[in-house]
């Protein structure tokens, strides 16, 4: 008796559901996802082989520009927006500046702080989108008795006394040696001798010393 033949039916798979999954995760990520804002003080740090990532929070950062002007920033995060307003808080007591809590708290809000004393007024009012290297005169480092850093590193010592003070400096690669020192002076000035240099990562040339002692162990990497 010959063996019946069962029809073949092409297997249907509804998509529907799937498609709707997928477009709800691509909404949800275009939605969420924080874009990276622009820099307004563009700085070309120098290479080096370490390979210590820079937090992006609980830190105080001194930038110096490739024209020689300082600027200081904090983290983003609702800790150093209160560390900010309190450094910002110091100096205007310690300087008898006469800012207005409406002008410190747009302080606080902005990215850094980029002017000398008498004109922070001045860029409290400024809208966020001026805020950069031209507009900006930064904060005066051009000699010892022009370095309005020294105030500034003292208001940040204060505000951190007690714990510990992760100050990051971070300078153009271009940026001339007299900007450096003077911003180390005003550390100096204050006994902040310990602070980290901000730095662009690169691997380590292979058949160098370093590399060789991180391959056998000899040398142990910052990270461990």
């Amino acid at each position: 008796m010959a063996r019946p033949k069962i029809p073949r039916k092409s297997t249907s798979v509804d998509m529907t559901a799937m498609c709707d999954v997928a477009f709800l995760l691509l909404s949800f990520f275009i939605l969420t996802t924080k874009p990276k804002p622009s820099t307004a003080v563009p700085i070309e740090t120098p290479t080096s082989v370490a390979a210590v990532k820079v937090p992006e929070k609980d830190i105080v950062m001194i930038s110096l520009n490739k024209d020689g002007k300082a600027f200081l920033s904090t983290g983003d995060s609702q800790g150093d927006k209160d560390n900010k307003q309190a450094i910002i808080e110091a100096v205007n007591d310690a300087k008898s500046l006469g800012l207005t809590p409406a002008e410190i708290q747009a302080l606080r809000k902005q990215p850094f702080i980029g002017s000398p004393l008498a004109q922070l007024k001045t860029q409290a009012r400024m809208p966020e989108s001026q805020l950069n290297a031209t507009t900006l005169t930064g904060i005066p480092v051009q000699d010892t008795a022009n370095n309005e850093m020294i105030a500034w590193v003292a208001a940040i010592k204060k505000v951190y006394t007690g714990r510990q003070l992760p100050l990051l400096l971070k300078g153009d690669n271009v940026a001339k040696y007299p900007g450096f020192k003077n911003v180390i002076t005003a550390l100096k000035k204050n006994d902040q001798l310990k602070f980290q240099m901000v730095t662009n990562p690169e691997a380590i040339p292979a058949g160098s010393a370093l590399f060789q002692g991180l391959r056998d162990g000899s040398i142990k990497s910052a990270e461990q």
